[in-house]
């Protein structure tokens, strides 16, 4: 079996920087007159066997492919370096022993939490917030199925350990304003129907009437705001809107 690929200047953003985006790719820089390259190699090569497919190894000779070196300011070899999402996200420089390796390695894998939210079921959320409670990748879509039950308080019960979250942060605010405030139902029911730009201009719009409630309106927006991602279109307007509306 084949584990590491030899990668060159010609192939390097195809098999490294594109395949990150699917898994973790381990990139070693080497050169074959470097003893601490060769005693590093079948190490790296055994504990990306061990996981399996999870991670892929690519090796580029410095000597054959100097852009490369240069480009991702190889000094010392072996230099190893981890891409993600097309990015690069953890390196080394030096041999290491197989523990060091290893711990890095698992570092670059998704944890058992972040493979419960990727399956999305009530179920597996409740899994991941028992080993995360303040996680709010799994905490808001598992409100968002209470609250769709009916069950508010439970919903407001699994975001309280959440902090630092304005996804979490405006569905809180959200669920006090129910309660009191129907008039937002409207908007709410818009949201929750995919109609992102009706419900945000319907917030928007309450905000000038809204007194007491406009702290909870703006968290609400900018959660919504949050969840649409900062490069969206509908994102980047609603901003604008929002900050000519409070200001």
């Amino acid at each position: 079996m084949i584990v590491a690929m030899d990668v060159t200047e010609a192939n390097f953003d195809a098999s490294v920087i594109e395949r990150s985006h699917e898994l973790p790719v381990v990139v070693d820089f080497w050169a074959s007159w470097c003893g601490p390259c060769l005693r590093l190699g079948p190490v790296l090569e055994k504990a990306v066997e061990a996981r399996k497919g999870k991670v892929e190894l690519a090796k580029v000779d410095v000597d054959a492919n100097p852009s490369l070196a240069n480009a991702f300011r190889v000094q010392g070899i072996p230099a190893v370096k981890a891409f993600k999402d097309g990015k690069l996200v953890a390196e080394f420089t030096g041999a290491q022993p197989p523990a060091a390796v290893e711990k890095f390695l698992d570092e670059l894998l998704p944890s058992e939490a972040d493979e419960l939210v990727g399956h999305g079921d009530e179920v597996s959320l409740r899994r991941a917030l028992e080993l995360e409670p303040s996680r709010a990748d799994a905490a808001v879509p598992l409100a968002r199925l209470l609250h769709a039950r009916g069950e508010r308080e439970q919903a407001l019960a699994i975001l309280e350990p959440v902090r630092g979250s304005f996804a979490a942060d405006g569905f809180k605010s959200r669920l006090a304003l129910e309660g009191e405030h129907p008039e937002l139902a409207e908007a709410f029911a818009a949201l929750d129907s995919g109609d992102q730009q009706r419900g945000l201009d319907l917030l928007l719009a309450a905000l000038q009437s809204a007194d007491g409630a406009r702290d909870d309106l703006r968290r609400v927006i900018v959660g919504a705001l949050d969840e649409l991602g900062a490069e969206h279109p509908l994102a980047r307007e609603t901003r604008r809107k929002l900050a000519a509306a409070l200001y």
